[in-house]
């Protein structure tokens, strides 16, 4: 069986295309490499392009005799997708739905799809459950909501045996090499003033949490990547047809605990100028979001393997290898 990874050449989608070789499995990869790096993936089959591209989409399933596919291929910046929503609809939404005409026509019977915890926007719950409600808070967990239902109703006209992966905060790497190269996300935000010779910001500290600052579930890229190999895995000896699940560890880290974690793995815990000041509260950001992984464990037998400090400390080597004088 050969599986497509789309975004393969991506932070998250590496990973994927890392753990699922290392499971035996026979991968090809399509990525447009608008922020990809082919280097990530030395040795593996790439299409250069977008799944917005029929025709090309079409040859890269026949050609390659593609009976599974990874999507993990999207734009995913909250921010930019509120100041674009409709490029975030049509590389989002409108590239699952010619990847999935492609799929239909092509045979492929297979689909694992990367999704994420922002389809559930901002819950009051103490854990999010996959029957928590789905309220999206902006067009990038909007776009990821479309497209889980349409990947449902596809399956329900054709069969398509399919299952959507829900990931929280994903951090951390399993090489330098594949490390996180962007800075909207926490880890990379509080290197990147570390650098500058500044303090972390933290945004609140009046949240009804323990320490007042957002909780998030943290969980290491590694884990996500073996998820979808056990997803993948599932769907292709029948063991699974229709799955969500929530990919995280069921732990909540506050902001100020990793962002302490951060300073011990960098070396500047002991620093007063790393201490990190506060900015008031963003509008919008839930105090608690914090997976329940019951479903992945019971229908996959996946569970997290690293904590917190692995995914600090494996995401400062990457960093590090990319900045020579990576502090102050």
């Amino acid at each position: 069986m050969t599986w497509l990874v789309t975004g393969g050449a991506g932070y998250i989608g590496a990973h994927v295309v890392l753990a699922m070789r290392e499971a035996g499995e026979e991968v090809v990869v399509l990525d447009d490499l608008s922020s990809g790096d082919a280097g990530r993936i030395p040795g593996v089959p790439l299409v250069v392009g977008s799944v917005l591209d029929g025709p090309l989409v079409r040859r890269t399933l026949r050609g390659r005799g593609v009976t599974g596919i990874v999507h993990v291929a999207a734009k995913k910046q909250v921010e930019e997708s509120v100041r674009r929503p409709l490029f975030y609809y049509r590389q989002n939404v409108e590239g699952l739905r010619v990847l999935l005409q492609e799929a239909g026509e092509a045979g492929v019977t297979d689909l694992v799809f990367s999704s994420s915890a922002a389809v559930y926007g901002a819950p009051d719950v103490d854990l999010v459950r996959e029957e928590t409600e789905c309220r999206p808070v902006n067009p990038y967990g909007t776009t990821k909501l479309a497209g889980e239902r349409m990947i449902a109703e596809v399956a329900a006209a054709t069969g398509l045996r399919h299952a959507t992966l829900r990931y929280f905060n994903v951090a951390g790497t399993a090489d330098p090499a594949l490390t996180d190269r962007g800075v909207s996300n926490l880890v990379p935000m509080v290197f990147q003033r570390l650098a500058e010779g500044l303090p972390p910001v933290v945004f609140g500290e009046d949240h009804a949490t323990p320490d007042g600052t957002c909780v998030r579930d943290f969980v290491h890229v590694s884990d996500v990547a073996s998820a979808h190999v056990a997803a993948a895995r599932a769907l292709a000896d029948g063991r699974v047809t229709a799955l969500t699940a929530n990919v995280g560890r069921g732990e909540g880290t506050s902001v100020r605990e990793m962002v302490e974690t951060i300073r011990t793995v960098t070396g500047t815990a002991d620093e007063a100028w790393s201490r990190p000041v506060v900015a008031p509260a963003r509008p919008g950001d839930p105090a608690r979001v914090v997976a329940a992984a019951d479903t992945i464990r019971t229908v996959l037998g996946w569970r997290s393997r690293y904590g917190v400090p692995e995914m600090a400390a494996s995401a400062w080597a990457g960093w590090t290898r990319r900045h020579p004088h990576p502090i102050g």
